[in-house]
């Protein structure tokens, strides 16, 4: 029998940063599922011109971050099924795979209410429209929390013809210095969070303690490069290209695939020193937050955390509600879900084990539990980010 003839499929992602080669990454663990593509990637930065060859390419499909103009007219030009792995929106009308900009926002949120600050901040880059809905969203779900206030960073474009990275830095470092302390600042990804800190640094502002720092992206590199080390968001890169993969086969193969947003759920916040603090002046209530979270899934209970403090329950639980917005009791069991969330998504256990794992008395309570927390249950879950 005649081999059968593979897929020709062009990839213009660049290779200079860890989100786009977690995409890559993605795109290569979906074909070695399924049949294999002979993949065209050529050496590409980010929004660089396309390359020549593709001008009069006969492949079957392309997976493309569409950044620039340029690249859109060839896009435009080749009409191939393509998917679009760009928040730029330069071509209309394609489906295209991106983060979930909302739900990045609200696990900043939670990462800083969760350390008790009650003063958020945003830096952004109005060069990309992921930053401005990622800025959207934090605004408006704090706007939704009376107890919470936001600031915002309004940052220049680098196109400005006035543009220069040192009155930028002024400008930054005038900001900070006007922020109410203590204050979580919410960078649109790692870059602009390692500029932070460096402003941080250089002004002698003390981090986490008087400000603390959240990137998105994880890049692992550059967060451990920085000083402290960086806490990021975790995009789900690996399972973006596998979507994008899956999308673009399915069009290869005549399907039908609806040309609109996919989002992509991030997997969570890595959680390192710019953000390792608990912006609480109650040294009662951080020492219970702290035993809560180094041992809530021991099996501890309301009782364990008392023994911590010199307070009544009544009076843990008026405080706990003060400064976090909700009980002891809730405290450890959002810990617990958090944790089992987690092992759904790095890991291939069994739910009764990770049920066992986490303290719940069996796996049908634990899908519950997790289920009211975070829409849907634990297995449902587990499979729609492992596609």
């Amino acid at each position: 029998m005649p081999s059968k003839t593979l897929r020709r499929v062009a990839l213009l992602i660049e290779t200079s940063n860890a989100y786009a080669r977690g995409v890559l990454e993605g795109i290569v663990s979906y074909t070695r599922e399924q049949d294999p593509w002979s993949i065209y990637l050529p050496e590409q930065e980010r929004g660089a011109k396309p390359p020549s060859w593709l001008k009069n390419w006969k492949g079957d499909g392309l997976i493309v971050r569409i950044e620039t103009d340029e690249i859109a007219r060839m896009v435009r030009r080749l009409n191939k099924p393509v998917i679009d792995v760009s928040a730029a929106r330069r071509v209309e009308g394609i489906p295209w795979v991106e983060t979930n900009d909302e739900v990045i926002a609200q696990l900043a949120i939670d990462h800083f209410v969760s350390r008790g600050f009650k003063h958020l901040a945003f830096c952004g880059d109005p060069d990309f429209n992921w930053s401005h809905w990622r800025q959207n969203a934090f605004v408006r779900q704090i706007q939704s929390q009376p107890n919470l206030h936001s600031d915002i960073f309004e940052a220049t474009s680098r196109r400005h013809p006035q543009y220069s990275w040192n009155r930028e830095k002024k400008r930054l470092l005038k900001w900070i210095h006007s922020l109410p302390k203590p204050v979580g600042v919410f960078a649109c990804y790692d870059i602009r969070a390692q500029q932070v800190l460096d402003v941080c640094r250089e002004a002698n502002i003390k981090v986490p303690d008087e400000v603390a720092v959240l990137g998105v992206d994880n890049d692992r590199l550059l967060c451990n490069l920085c000083f402290p080390p960086l806490s990021s968001v975790i995009p789900d890169a690996i399972r973006t290209g596998r979507e994008a993969a899956r999308l673009l086969d399915l069009q290869m193969n005549g399907g039908n695939v609806k040309q609109e947003r996919h989002l992509i759920d991030p997997k969570g916040v890595a959680t390192r020193q710019s953000t390792d603090v608990l912006a609480i002046e109650d040294t009662d209530v951080a020492t219970a937050i702290r035993f809560i979270r180094e041992h809530a899934c021991d099996g501890i209970n309301v009782t364990d955390v008392l023994k911590q403090v010199p307070l009544t329950r009544r009076a843990l639980e008026l405080r706990f509600q003060t400064h976090l917005g909700r009980t002891p009791h809730q405290e450890i069991i959002r810990q617990r879900v958090e944790r089992v969330r987690t092992l759904l998504v790095d890991t291939d256990l069994p739910l009764k084990t990770i049920a066992r794992m986490t303290q719940f008395e069996h796996e049908e309570y634990m899908s519950v539990v997790f289920r009211r927390a975070m829409g849907s249950p634990p297995g449902k879950y587990r499979r729609e980010r492992k596609q």
